[in-house]
């Protein structure tokens, strides 16, 4: 159920369910699958009208799906990752009328909007997620329960990596939310990574879509504060205790954010090949920004604002001109 934010800000500290979140600084790809895909083992697309699902014997049902534009076509492929997804929830909040928000449901249809502003723009599009599932096949020990295990954790998070580079995407929008608990927790932030040999292109993105999502929020009167463009180095976070050892701890000693991160040897073998970005538009976990976020027009103001940093990163299109003799 959508809901109608208003302009007054109204800051409320509440109470937030501790759930494990799939966090972007984690992920090592199974050995198995890691071995099949540096092998360059693609399965061919598998075509449902215009859409086509990349190697779905990898990705689940719904996952890494490219669409072609819908007007005209620029030649340009970009890659949406709408982030966590099934057993995943994201971040948990609540809207100002108590109404409970998975960062995972509200990511989904801002990807899709996005997707289809860009389409409309020419551009080719890959999304790591159609319906509020992993982007990864689990197998077995990708989960504990109803919960991801830490090695579906990282390897789910390396499957967006895997999307990207296998639509051969030339740039990357990682769709978060933020999530706090605190009243001082809010506002938009966008982070990139400074590790990588197109680092200059991940800033100018950054700066691009932190902008253009801001504005076209506040645009709506609702002021969302600016949290700036950062690093990744400041924001990556993880999942389980590093004193246990392995996994954890490689985990914690990885200071970026997988999706945008470079490899590490042992650790991370398959980043990212392209320039981008993540951005954090709104807190869940503040009831006014949560009740922006759940709702269809915060939605699609996000995506817009998305749509929009896309379009001016590209170059224009050339346009033709005819002379006429004289």
């Amino acid at each position: 159920m959508s809901v109608n934010p208003t302009p007054s800000r109204r800051r409320l500290l509440i109470v937030v369910p501790v759930v494990l979140v799939v966090l972007l600084s984690v992920g090592v790809l199974a050995r198995s699958r890691l071995t099949r895909l540096t092998k360059g083992a693609v399965a061919g697309l598998t075509h449902s009208g215009s859409a086509a699902a990349i190697d779905p014997s990898y990705f689940a049902s719904g996952a890494c799906m490219s669409y072609p534009p819908s007007n005209g076509d620029r030649h340009i492929t970009v890659f949406l990752d709408a982030g966590h997804g099934g057993l995943d929830p994201g971040g948990v909040g609540e809207t100002e009328s108590g109404q409970q928000i998975d960062e995972s449901h509200v990511n989904l249809p801002i990807e899709l909007d996005a997707m289809a502003m860009l389409r409309a723009q020419g551009f080719r599009v890959v999304v790591s997620r159609t319906t509020n599932t992993t982007v990864l096949k689990l197998g077995h020990g990708d989960t504990d329960g109803q919960l991801l295990s830490l090695q579906g954790s990282h390897d789910d998070v390396v499957a967006r990596d895997v999307c990207a580079n296998l639509a051969h995407a030339e740039l990357l929008v990682g769709i978060y939310m933020d999530a706090g608990g605190s009243p001082a927790n809010a506002g938009s932030v966008t982070t990139y990574d400074t590790d990588r040999p197109f680092s200059a292109a991940n800033l100018t993105f950054a700066t691009l879509l932190q902008n253009d999502v801001l504005s076209a929020m506040n645009a709506e009167g609702w002021d969302i504060p600016d949290d700036g463009v950062v690093s990744d180095a400041t924001e990556g976070s993880s999942v389980g205790d590093p004193a246990t050892g392995g996994l954890a701890t490689e985990a914690a000693n990885y200071d970026h954010l997988m999706l945008l991160g470079p490899a590490s040897p042992g650790y991370f073998s398959t980043p990212s090949q392209m320039p981008g970005a993540v951005i954090e538009p709104l807190y869940v976990t503040d009831p006014f920004e949560g009740s922006i976020a759940v709702s269809t027009r915060g939605q699609e103001v996000v995506a817009k604002g998305i749509a929009r940093a896309v379009e001016q990163y590209f170059p224009p299109t050339p346009t033709t001109t005819t002379t006429s003799a004289g």
